[in-house]
C-alpha cells in the first residue's frame, strides 16, 4: 500500500517541479503536439486539481499508514475523501478566481457602438475628426464623424450612435 502512496505523492511533486520549471519551454518545443491531451469541457478537470488531488490522496495515504491503526481499505477510503476536498478546495481558491481573471483587451468597432468617448479633434459639419473612447481597461482613438452632420467641439462628451465604414458616428451628450 505504501507502494501506492508514495507513487502518487512523488509522481504529483515530480509534475508541479517539471510543469513550473519546464512549463513554457515543453509548450514551445512541442508546438501543440499535446493537445490531445488536454480537456476540454468542465474546468474542474484542469490537470492542477486532477494532480493536486493525486498528490494529497498520496500525502495522506502515507500519513494514515504510518501514524494510524487503521486497516488498508479504509486508508484508501479516508485518503480518497481528503484527496476530493483538497481538489475541490484547489479549484475554488485557485483555478476558478484565475479563470475569472483573464482579460482581454481586444475588441472590434462594432462593439464600441453606445460607448462614452471625448472628442480629441474637433468633428467639422460633414467631415471627420478623432475620438477617445473607453475600451475595457484602456483608450483607444478613433475616427469619429456627427451622426447628424453637426460640428462638435474638442472636449466635448460623446456617445458612439453608430459604426459603418470603420467610422464612428457620434452625437455630443450633455451629462
Amino acid at each position: 500500500m505504501e507502494t501506492l502512496f508514495m507513487a502518487c505523492l512523488i509522481g504529483g511533486v515530480l509534475y508541479a517541479i517539471i510543469s513550473v520549471i519546464f512549463g513554457d519551454w515543453l509548450g514551445q518545443a512541442f508546438e501543440g503536439a499535446l493537445d490531445f491531451l488536454s480537456i476540454e469541457g468542465s474546468s474542474f478537470l484542469q490537470p492542477m486539481t486532477i494532480v493536486g488531488g493525486i498528490t494529497v490522496f498520496g500525502g495522506a495515504g502515507l500519513l494514515l499508514a504510518k501514524y494510524s491503526e487503521i486497516n488498508n481499505p479504509l486508508i484508501i477510503l479516508i485518503a480518497l475523501l481528503i484527496a476530493v476536498v483538497a481538489a475541490i478546495a484547489v479549484f475554488f481558491l485557485y483555478v476558478k478566481p484565475m479563470e475569472n481573471s483573464e482579460n482581454s483587451i481586444a475588441f472590434t468597432l462594432q462593439s464600441l457602438g453606445g460607448s462614452l468617448g471625448e472628442v480629441l479633434t474637433p468633428i467639422p459639419i460633414d467631415g471627420y475628426g478623432e475620438v477617445l473612447v473607453k475600451v475595457g481597461a484602456g483608450f483607444t482613438n478613433q475616427i469619429a464623424a456627427g451622426f447628424d452632420n453637426e460640428s462638435i467641439p474638442s472636449g466635448a462628451k460623446i456617445v458612439v450612435v453608430e459604426v459603418r465604414d470603420s467610422v464612428l458616428y457620434v452625437s455630443e451628450v450633455n451629462l
